[in-house]
């Protein structure tokens, strides 16, 4: 049986077109198969959150060629500002100090996807869309894929097939892979807003008892993030846009001004979400398929891409050895590589959200003197710093 690709990719999103790039600049055999239509993604109000960019990923996205198209369209972040509402304790992060131009960026999920997909075109990658796929099957050097486009069916078949479909993963559940849930009983609400003094490059981090509250810099304004109990998120929603603004500043305060809603309120709720394993038979699940985590930390499509940067490499490797790219143990060595990475993010997202979350009173005080002593001990604001820039772990030698 003739193999149609090296490589299906399922998923045009970041993870799936990023992996796409990735995999064609080195001459692999690839298809995208993306379940919405360029129309549909572009009017989705999923592209307007913010992404908050690590410095390591941003490395990554300069050697895949993505970064150099969107650089001027996100927003440094300088200063990182962390504090405990209604206690004494804050922290402060400088890149100055660290002696970096930025601790991150900030950019607009729709401005870096619509540069993908442009990328994914000029590189004249297959793309099948809109399409679902309905079956999966592996059967000895191939895995066969059968999907339905525009109500005619087709099967294709792979050496490999890699699951980039986010948390609704259609091939995670046709391998039928289970997941551990955690419910946080938290809802986020997300929107922009303006403030009458200038962000500054600053990003700002407030614990509440409710949960927390980010102001993330993005062009001229602040993204939010605003973690409510279900039943205050509920109660948040129904207000109007003027008593929603008074609720939020009173939570966050004056020091930036007054604030002026500039983006509809979206909402949704928080859990964790793990895949029980990554790979199977000639197939590995990347990103939102894989893993969800409470935006605390800001580090989801930070992690999502550091799966795609890693798998890319291994794949790539084999390619150039003339080896197979679905072999077991490229596929197992992937998931072996992958699993601490996932193990020290899940674990540092899920102890922030659990500490702060806790008012009991002698974790209040732990807490905020941990805050305020890491404030004067410049060695440990150092190793904070270089975690959130991403720059604590292994880089990767992909691209250019």
């Amino acid at each position: 049986m003739q193999t149609d690709y090296q490589i299906i990719i399922v998923g045009g999103g970041l993870a799936g077109g990023c992996l796409a790039i990735a995999l064609k600049q080195a001459g692999l055999n690839i298809a995208v198969i993306e379940a919405a239509s360029r129309e549909q993604r572009a009017g989705s109000g999923a592209g307007d959150r913010a992404l908050a960019l690590a410095v390591g990923t941003v490395k990554m996205l300069e050697r895949l060629g993505i970064w150099q198209g969107v650089a001027t369209q996100a927003t440094a972040i300088k200063n990182i500002h962390i504090s405990d509402q209604g206690h004494f304790g804050k922290t402060r992060l400088s890149a100055e100090r660290e002696g970096v131009k930025a601790l991150g960026f900030v950019i607009s999920a729709r401005d870096i996807e619509g540069h993908v997909a442009q990328l994914l075109d000029q590189y004249q990658i297959d793309q099948i869309c809109p399409a679902r796929v309905v079956g999966l099957a592996s059967g000895g050097d191939l895995v066969h894929l059968s999907i339905k486009s525009n109500d005619e069916a087709k099967n294709l078949s792979a050496q490999l097939i890699i699951g980039a479909d986010g948390g609704q993963s259609s091939v995670r559940k046709l391998l039928e892979i289970k997941q551990k849930v955690v419910e946080y009983g938290q809802t986020a609400i997300v929107t922009t807003v303006k403030t009458e003094k200038h962000h500054q490059n600053i990003a700002y981090e407030r614990f509440t008892s409710s949960g927390p509250l980010a102001l993330l810099p993005m062009g001229n304004a602040f993204a939010v993030v605003w973690t409510r109990t279900h039943e205050q998120a509920e109660s948040l929603l129904g207000l109007s846009e003027a008593n929603f603004v008074e609720q939020l500043q009173d939570c966050f305060g004056y020091r930036l001004g007054k604030f002026s809603l500039q983006a509809p309120r979206r909402a949704f709720p928080l859990t964790l979400v793990r895949a029980e394993r990554m790979i199977d038979d000639r197939v590995a699940i990347i990103g939102n398929a894989v893993h969800q985590l409470h935006p605390v930390a800001g580090q989801g499509f930070n992690l999502g891409l550091r799966d795609v940067v890693q798998l890319a490499e291994m794949i790539i490797e084999q390619h150039q050895t003339g080896h197979d790219v679905g072999d077991a143990f490229v596929l197992n060595h992937y998931a072996q590589a992958r699993q601490q990475d996932h193990d020290q993010v899940v674990n540092f997202t899920n102890s922030v959200v659990r500490i702060f979350s806790n008012q009991w009173g002698a974790v209040a005080a732990a807490r905020n003197v941990g805050l305020a002593l890491l404030d004067q001990l410049p060695f440990a604001k150092t190793q904070v710093a270089r975690h959130a820039m991403g720059l604590s772990g292994r880089m990767p030698r992909l691209g250019k």
